[in-house]
């Protein structure tokens, strides 16, 4: 049963899911294909991470461009940097562990966030500074924009 359970993972990964799913439901738990289980469970969890890291850097840059382009900030960046904001929440909300992964990742995300602030400010790197200018606590204040 494993061995088909397996197949089915390498052909027919929806079709594997479902099947798992309705196992687990059920209370069949030795039927259940459990290693690649685990691996999609793993797999889910890092997802979650990617986004954080994701949704972080992107908030950042455009705070950053807030900072570095006061000629140009108009209501949709400000509308902008609240939507990250609102998705950064509401993924802490559904997945409060990740809180303690947002110190960690900072500066991580602030190497991407420098990325993407330099393509869309056209500034070099060297116009920012080398690490974070705000602190976790701002970026996720309502309130927060940043002056130059």
């Amino acid at each position: 049963m494993a061995k088909s359970l397996s197949k089915r993972y390498e052909k027919d990964f929806y079709a594997w899911a479902i099947h798992n799913a309705q196992l687990l439901r059920a209370g069949k738990l030795l039927e259940v294909d459990a290693e690649h289980v685990a691996e999609e469970i793993e797999s889910m969890g890092k997802s979650e991470k990617r986004e954080l890291i994701n949704l972080l850097a992107l908030l950042i840059a455009h705070l950053l461009k807030w900072q570095h382009q006061v000629i140009r900030r108009s209501k949709s960046w400000e509308l902008t940097i609240k939507e990250q904001r609102f998705e950064l929440t509401d993924l802490l909300e559904e997945s409060p562990s990740l809180r303690h992964e947002l110190e960690k990742q900072l500066s991580h995300a602030y190497k991407k966030a420098l990325l993407i602030a330099e393509k869309e400010t056209g500034l070099e790197q060297k116009h920012f500074k080398k690490q974070c200018p705000f602190t976790l606590k701002q970026m996720l204040h309502q309130k927060f924009f940043p002056e130059t």
